[in-house]
């Protein structure tokens, strides 16, 4: 994962990415952006999509957009070859930083085969996170009533909203 334009860069309007999925991988979660659009671009590969019930199939120069809260995921269709898009997130709230979490945890090994941590250290995560990434069911207040109990916990298990992987820099640039 590349990040060619940050939050920084655009004060806060948009977050540019490229990212690289490894054969049959895929997007840990369906899930809503509540208040963010997400406009995929194919570079290489094939891969699919779900938003909301529909299934899209997106091959290079193709373009899918996510408007803010339709459920969604993709996956490469491929188990030979990866696949490229370039992302861009508007606007970009903390979408760095929860991307820099999760990759981290995955990179250092701290997440489950889906690619999903524990559930109190996600807990803790998701409770920082809930205006920018939350579950298409079960509903918004049964998350936020989910959260304000296990959230605490991962805290006293010493679990923080963030987490840096010293491999972070090698797996995550940021494009100059």
């Amino acid at each position: 994962m590349t990040f060619l334009k940050t939050a920084a860069d655009t004060d806060g309007e948009v977050v540019v990415i490229d990212t690289t999925v490894a054969p049959d991988g895929f997007v840990a979660a369906e899930h809503i952006h509540p208040y963010q659009s997400e406009r995929f671009e194919i570079l290489l590969g094939e891969a699919e999509f779900k938003l909301g019930k529909e299934i899209v199939f997106a091959k290079p120069s193709d373009v899918v957009m996510v408007e803010p809260g339709t459920p969604h995921c993709f996956r490469n269709l491929s188990d030979k070859e990866e696949i490229r898009f370039r992302t861009e997130v508007r606007p970009a709230l903390s979408f760095e930083t929860f991307l820099q979490t999760m990759y981290g945890l995955a990179s250092d090994g701290k997440t489950n085969k889906k690619g999903l941590p524990n559930p109190f250290r996600l807990a803790v995560i998701m409770q920082e996170q809930f205006d920018l990434v939350r579950l298409p069911f079960p509903p918004d207040w049964a998350q936020r009533t989910g959260l304000v109990f296990g959230a605490p916990l991962g805290r006293l298990l010493g679990y923080e909203p963030t987490y840096v992987s010293e491999t972070d820099s090698e797996r995550m640039d940021i494009a100059a």
